[in-house]
């Protein structure tokens, strides 16, 4: 029987932000994205948060974990979000939490052979717990280092007693960086860095061995298709030229022919689906 991958993409709820934190304009301050000067409800957008089950031949694979059931009450996202829940409001209606989606396909948890993250900020990292129960977690060592040193841009609490591990990035000559991680040796899961959004951020390039045809998950290097479309680098960064770099690889990549998809993790045109390759 041949050999396929399926990759699911899920919506893990929704987050509304300031108009100017996915996409950066030129003259605009480092702070723009935290919309201090807006006050109508018309300066918010409302993007979705997506996650990715990848079901392939060595195992099942979730990419990112979207948000925590306890942000479906008020006082629960506001004890849960702290700090951050004035410029990133959570929205998770019911059935989209991310153990909710693998059980709708009949998936517990414990099932999941991998759970990769493309980075620790709030909206990726706050369903841990509703999978701490998975065999593997992972998330690349430049990530988890600037996580437990960077208290304004992460809350360690939703990892707290989660068996986190780390990846180690190799010189591969993959990305704008040259910089990735195979998790299987064989080509078909690549985590390939692209820092500038925060310091560890890594792409998800997912192929069949021996095949040119490839789907790109950018996480947050653009926030949606129209980033490397009209060359907008996201409104929050740690680092602007690096994700400029980063960027210019995801334009690189979406123009690539054999590049099937390239998603970026809060684009409002990219609806739940399926991909499949074989």
């Amino acid at each position: 029987m041949t050999k396929q991958i399926k990759i699911h993409v899920f919506h893990t709820g929704t987050v509304i932000v300031d108009k100017n934190l996915p996409f950066h304009h030129p003259g605009q301050g480092p702070l723009a994205f935290l919309g201090l000067n807006h006050f109508s409800k018309k300066d918010k957008v409302e993007l979705p948060v997506s996650s990715y089950l990848i079901e392939h031949p060595n195992g099942l694979i979730l990419i990112d974990t979207g948000w925590n059931t306890v942000n479906r009450s008020r006082m629960g996202q506001l004890r849960n979000l702290s700090f951050q829940s004035p410029a990133n409001q959570a929205k998770l209606p019911a059935g989209q939490a991310i153990n909710e989606q693998l059980n709708h396909l009949g998936i517990r948890p414990q099932g999941l052979d991998y759970v990769l993250l493309s980075h620790l900020h709030c909206d990726h990292a706050d369903g841990l717990s509703l999978v701490r129960d998975a065999k593997k977690i992972l998330v690349s060592e430049e990530e988890w280092y600037g996580a437990n040193h960077d208290h304004i841009h992460y809350l360690p609490h939703e990892w707290k007693g989660v068996p986190m591990q780390t990846f180690k990035l190799q010189n591969t000559g993959l990305g704008a960086y040259g910089r990735s991680f195979d998790l299987f040796g064989d080509g078909s899961i690549q985590m390939i860095w692209e820092p500038g959004h925060s310091v560890g951020l890594c792409a998800t390039k997912v192929q069949l061995p021996g095949q040119d045809q490839y789907v790109m998950l950018a996480a947050d290097g653009g926030y949606a298709a129209k980033s490397w479309q009209d060359n907008l680098t996201p409104g929050l960064v740690i680092d602007r030229f690096a994700a400029q770099k980063s960027l210019d690889f995801l334009k690189k990549t979406a123009d690539d022919p054999n590049c099937i998809e390239c998603l970026a993790n809060h684009d409002p045109h990219v609806r739940p689906h399926t991909i499949t390759l074989k």
